[in-house]
């Protein structure tokens, strides 16, 4: 497990990326998107969110093993605080701890930001990603009933929030991703999550 580290994704990391999400877009309801999007469309993907949200992979030997990333929850003003939280791995890493150590390093980096919600939507029914969330700390807040169709049928969306920090008032601005990510623990949040894998 030397050879494996959790670190920022990189424009380069775009093709490996699009390969790990291609079959939950073409195989699976997990996502809602109906076209798996190309090296390049996923390389403008992690450019452009990481001045502000984090998008980790799990790297081994050159191989990316899968990803986790956080998102904007919604665009105006008072929802700064909050983010939306996506997990992906490959088939080989199924029940190895994966996602659990990409999810470690990705809330910490979070917490460290200083956002207090982060937000997972689970196309239902999903037991292990449930099963994931929940044991992360997440907890069911709603579902979208009927809000996708795909595959030929209409899809529920299970919604599970965690809070990161207590609440205060006022509260500050997030922290850009870049201006944490130069410090060490940004590093101690990215290699804490290395302690779960079972690769």
């Amino acid at each position: 497990m030397t050879d494996t580290v959790i670190r920022l994704a990189a424009p380069k990391d775009g093709g490996q990326v699009a390969a790990i999400y291609a079959p939950f877009v073409t195989d699976t309801v997990v996502s809602f998107e109906l076209t798996p999007p190309d090296a390049e469309e996923m390389m403008r993907r992690i450019t452009g969110t990481m001045e502000q949200y984090p998008w980790l992979v799990c790297e081994r030997a050159g191989e990316l093993l899968g990803y986790a990333n956080a998102s904007q929850h919604r665009t105006r003003s008072a929802y700064q605080w909050s983010v939306d939280t996506a997990i992906y791995t490959g088939p080989a890493c199924r029940r190895s701890g994966l996602g659990r150590a990409l999810y470690t390093s990705l809330l910490g980096v979070l917490t460290l930001q200083g956002f207090y919600n982060a937000y997972a939507g689970v196309t239902l029914p999903n037991p292990a990603s449930v099963g994931l969330h929940e044991a992360m700390g997440f907890e069911p807040v709603g579902v979208y009933r009927h809000v996708g169709f795909k595959m030929g049928r209409w899809l529920d969306v299970g919604w599970w929030q965690l809070s990161l920090l207590p609440r205060t008032d006022p509260a500050a601005a997030p922290r850009p991703l870049s201006e944490v990510s130069r410090g060490d623990l940004f590093q101690s949040c990215l290699t804490e999550g290395l302690k779960y894998l079972r690769l």
